[in-house]
């Protein structure tokens, strides 16, 4: 009796480790809490005066997320993804208060084709373009975001409904799709979109392109369609779309990096950032994003980093031609592989925008300005776990 229930048990351990051995689920996070000070901020409580503040990913949102895969034989294995957007200084879920806002979804992944997911996610232009901007990366984040973040590099809304594509990595070329449904019968194109995207890394050079569009009726809400208009979306338009190219090149300790996108707004009546609305006229705008940047490593624990953003706006109802100037800098010290210390910075400025409606304004800045230049400066802490 005593045999049989000894080799039960050992068969039991040996099921256990075989299944653990199959699958696995990971906890994660990155926590970005810090101080900063902006020049001149508008909000509902004063209107053009300058602000200490703490702030919650200055540099990059504050998330935690688990990542599960099961090995189901062959090369394939079954993959999600589960992600949650904070707020370090209050604990409050962002993305329109959702648990898990950043990213949620299921798929199936193969090592030779690629993946096939299912869920809310992000655009082929965060994915493949971003990365190569300074804003999409480490080393500039939130505050080195274009303009209104009318390019989406900086992933002001994520994709519901989607289905999305990406594929295996073939000698540093990988490449996707995405479409993300209206859920609306009868109305099928309204708060749909789809993108797609294609990068190369081989050595010291990387580079990419990026295509997406959404499409809306402004007249007919659809706030179960692919965009969220009231958490996620910056501009309430017909159509949007954003084209760009990339390339960065590395030598030695540094890099430098070329980036252009090409936004069209059709139908515009409105635009809401940093916490303030600006009425449009179902104008059509379009923004071209010229950006060139450079990371440097001057010892492996410190890190300087900087970019200039040449923005050209165009409102074609009025002719009106705004300019912006964005100017980002960083240094970083790596206290730990998972921790770090920074000190961060921009300036904006915009020219030629009366009549226009919009306004300098850095992202997360808490608001815009009433004059035609911002700065926000600020330090602060990063844990990764």
């Amino acid at each position: 009796m005593k045999k049989t229930l000894l080799a039960a048990a050992v068969v039991g351990a040996f099921s256990a480790t075989a299944a653990h051995a199959q699958s696995s689920v990971t906890l994660y996070g990155l926590i970005d809490a810090g101080l900063a000070y902006t020049s001149n901020s508008s909000t509902s409580a004063a209107a053009g005066k300058a602000n200490w503040r703490a702030t919650s990913g200055l540099v990059n949102g504050s998330r935690w997320g688990l990542k599960g895969s099961e090995n189901l034989g062959g090369g394939t294995k079954a993959i999600f993804t589960l992600e949650n957007g904070f707020s370090i200084a209050n604990g409050n879920s962002l993305q329109g208060s959702r648990m898990f806002g950043r990213q949620a979804f299921v798929g199936l992944q193969n090592d030779q084709y690629g993946a096939i997911t299912l869920g809310r996610q992000y655009d082929s232009l965060v994915d493949y373009l971003a990365p190569l901007t300074l804003n999409g990366s480490a080393f500039g984040g939130t505050i080195a975001t274009h303009p209104y973040d009318n390019d989406n590099t900086n992933n002001s809304f994520r994709v519901n409904n989607s289905v999305k594509f990406a594929s295996a990595n073939y000698n540093g070329l990988t490449f996707g799709a995405l479409y993300g449904f209206s859920n609306k019968a009868g109305d099928f194109s309204n708060n749909r979109a789809y993108s797609a995207g294609v990068a190369y890394n081989n050595g010291p050079i990387s580079v990419a392109a990026a295509y997406l569009q959404r499409n809306n009726n402004t007249g007919v809400a659809n706030t179960s369609g692919a965009i969220d208009p009231s958490s996620d979306a910056v501009f309430n338009a017909s159509r949007q779309r954003v084209f760009g190219v990339g390339g960065n090149y590395a030598f030695g300790p540094a890099t430098v990096g070329l980036v252009w996108t090409h936004t069209q707004l059709d139908g515009l009546t409105s635009a809401t950032f940093n916490s303030t609305t600006t009425n449009f006229a179902n104008d059509g705008v379009k923004f071209d994003n010229f950006e060139v940047n450079t990371k440097y490593m001057l010892t492996p624990t410190v890190s300087l980093a900087g970019a200039y953003t040449y923005t050209m706006a165009k409102d074609d109802l009025t002719g009106k031609k705004p300019k912006f100037h964005t100017v980002s800098l960083q240094a970083d010290y790596r206290l730990s592989k998972r921790t770090d210390v920074y000190l961060t910075g921009s300036y904006q400025h915009i020219s030629s925008n009366d009549g226009t409606g919009f306004q300098a304004g850095i992202n997360g800045a808490g608001g815009m300005s009433t004059t035609s230049s911002q700065t926000v400066v600020g330090t602060g802490i990063r844990h990764r776990f």
